[in-house]
């Protein structure tokens, strides 16, 4: 029988410093665990594609019984929560560690004393784990399509001079008419009951109302 070993996998999604910052986390808890890594998978590709392009596949297939697998996150897994829960069980029922080190989870199939236990041992843990596992999946995917857009091309944010909604647009048009009638800005704030003026300085100027008031 071929010794234990210690598999890490690694996937972003484009950006290949994200990889090596895994690379580099994985190391470190190596080192602290005095655990030696044969081998990496690492892949740069969108949690979108298939199980084989992510190289799953191969992961499932260079793993046996006492194997260790080490991964940064569960996120890291999958592209949904029950991927990542069906891969994680089909890996301890197979009797591989699984090491995920964001959520310091560590399921050894040695502490089961049979299959079912096993099983139920990685849903309660998995379960407590959901909602932080869903905003990872959410955030990376966001991630991904931020990046596959910036790489089209497309330019990213709100464009140069959006406006933002503001508290005093539904006084504008009594402010611009205040603005006509001369009265400052800080006479306008305590007419219209605000206890400061900058505000409506700053919302006078960006909007440009006192060459509106003028214009009138």
């Amino acid at each position: 029988m071929p010794p234990a070993k210690i598999v890490a996998y690694l996937r972003a999604s484009t950006d290949k410093q994200d990889l090596n910052h895994q690379k580099l986390e994985i190391l470190e808890y190596a080192q602290r665990s005095r655990l030696h890594i044969d081998d990496f998978i690492a892949v740069t590709v969108s949690s979108r594609k298939s199980s084989k392009q992510r190289r799953i596949d191969e992961l499932i297939a260079k793993l046996g019984a006492s194997d260790t697998l080490i991964v940064t996150e569960l996120s890291r897994l999958g592209r949904s929560t029950s991927e990542v829960i069906s891969l994680v069980n089909e890996l301890v029922q197979r009797g591989i560690r699984v090491i995920v080190i964001k959520q310091n989870l560590d399921l050894r199939p040695s502490d089961a004393t049979n299959g079912s236990d096993m099983t139920a041992k990685v849903m309660i843990t998995l379960f407590s784990l959901f909602a932080e596992l869903e905003r990872d999946l959410v955030s990376l995917r966001t991630r991904e399509a931020l990046a596959a857009k910036k790489a089209q091309g497309v330019r990213l944010g709100k464009p140069k001079g959006t406006l933002q909604a503001s508290k005093f647009d539904k006084d504008r048009a009594r402010i611009v008419e205040l603005l006509r009638l001369g009265l400052s800005a800080r006479k306008i704030a305590k007419l219209l009951g605000y206890r400061h003026h900058m505000g409506i300085t700053t919302y006078i100027k960006k909007r440009k109302l006192r060459e509106l008031a003028g214009a009138g």
